[in-house]
């Protein structure tokens, strides 16, 4: 006879072992489900095979300092990414910024007095990037999704350039800078799509030269191809003769010189390779010299996988919440016309600097921003 204990036992055992086999189809599932959305999402890139050149070490003239931890800031509230500056004969700064740190669809243009107060001076349908007055008075931009657009001065928005002279769409432009003549020299970084977190990673992982380099001369209405195919064509800046531009390819830790006169025009060659960092705008200095400002320095992990084209795609199927996030590190280095480093600039935890995208002069000071801040930096030069 068997004992009502016993019965319990048996039952609770089946009970058990029910509920343990519940379990592991649930985990079963969700594992399969997992490596689906990773399958899928990694399905979604193409990536190129990359062998980085090994990083150098921040030793001699990129020994590191603190020299950024000493800065004033002006707070954006609400708004991020002032990814350029203008500045107007008043000294008041006009920069482009985007709502929320990830999403750049709504925007506007900020107008900053000497003595920092923050106002709306224009909004806008999406993130404006490159900025700059021409020799009349307007506003010169890239707007996200758009183009090149001039803004008067009574606020009106017209869209100078829509396509390049392929019939390619800028969708992503970025550095942007005017000549004496008033020719518009300007970068896109691709004619898929719009600025997003998702497809900015896509183009750091895939590796591809979907960016471009064109002029627009305002008098004849048309625009000239510079370069048809740059990796991540970021910052743009012409020398003080006007007679190269420089181009910082972001992804690929470069800086590219584009000639435009002299025996060498139409060409280009490579102007700084191997960089500590990743590099975005560049801007000039009255010298001559140039300001090249750093999103963050070099990841390991990146460059471990980029001769790996199955991690890269792995790597971008995660969940973004998985992937790896640029470390807080503030960089600007001060490059000469010969391509020589004259002095860096750090903020090594990131603390008061957190990326140094943008970096401007002005007045006897630098101002610093980035894709994603929410403030502006300003350092005082010595």
């Amino acid at each position: 006879m068997v004992s009502h204990n016993f019965v319990v036992l048996i039952n609770q055992n089946d009970t058990v072992m029910k509920l343990f086999k519940r379990i592991i189809t649930g985990l079963t599932f969700l594992i399969l489900l997992f490596a689906s959305i990773i399958l899928i999402n990694g399905c979604a890139i193409h990536p190129e095979v990359w062998q980085p050149p090994v990083k150098p070490k921040f030793k001699g003239p990129l020994h590191l300092n603190e020299k950024l931890a000493d800065i004033s800031s002006i707070d954006l509230g609400d708004w991020n990414g002032p990814e350029e500056f203008a500045f107007d004969t008043s000294g008041y700064i006009y920069c482009g910024v985007h709502k929320g740190a990830k999403d750049f669809s709504q925007g506007a243009i900020l107008k900053i007095s000497p003595e920092g107060k923050v106002e709306e001076f224009l909004k806008t349908d999406s993130w404006v990037t490159g900025i700059q007055f021409d020799n009349h008075g307007n506003l010169i931009a890239l707007m996200n999704g758009v183009g090149l657009i001039r803004i008067d001065q009574e606020k009106r928005i017209e869209i100078l350039v829509e396509k390049d002279a392929d019939g390619r769409a800028i969708l992503m432009g970025s550095g942007l800078t005017i000549a004496k003549d008033g020719k518009i020299y300007f970068a896109n970084l691709s004619s898929e799509t719009t600025s997003s977190a998702k497809y900015i990673n896509k183009l750091f992982l895939e590796l591809k030269p979907t960016g471009g380099v064109y002029c627009y001369d305002p008098q004849t209405k048309v625009t000239q191809t510079i370069s048809n195919g740059n990796y991540f064509a970021n910052g743009l800046e012409l020398s003080k003769n006007e007679s190269f531009l420089l181009l910082s390819e972001t992804s690929r830790y470069r800086i590219l010189k584009y000639w435009l006169k002299g025996e060498k025009a139409g060409t280009f060659e490579v102007f700084l390779e191997n960089l500590a960092g990743f590099p975005n705008n560049i801007s000039r200095r009255d010298n001559g010299n140039f300001w090249v400002g750093f999103t963050t320095k070099r990841n390991d992990q990146l460059d471990d996988i980029h001769p790996k084209a199955g991690m890269k795609k792995f790597v971008y199927g995660l969940p973004s919440f998985f992937q790896p996030k640029a470390e807080k590190f503030g960089m600007i280095l001060e490059i000469s016309e010969e391509g020589k480093i004259i002095q860096a600039l750090f903020d090594t935890s990131g603390e008061s600097v957190m990326e140094a995208g943008a970096v401007k002069e002005f007045r006897d000071n630098l101002y610093i921003g980035g894709d994603i801040v929410s403030y502006i930096a300003k350092y005082k030069l010595i």
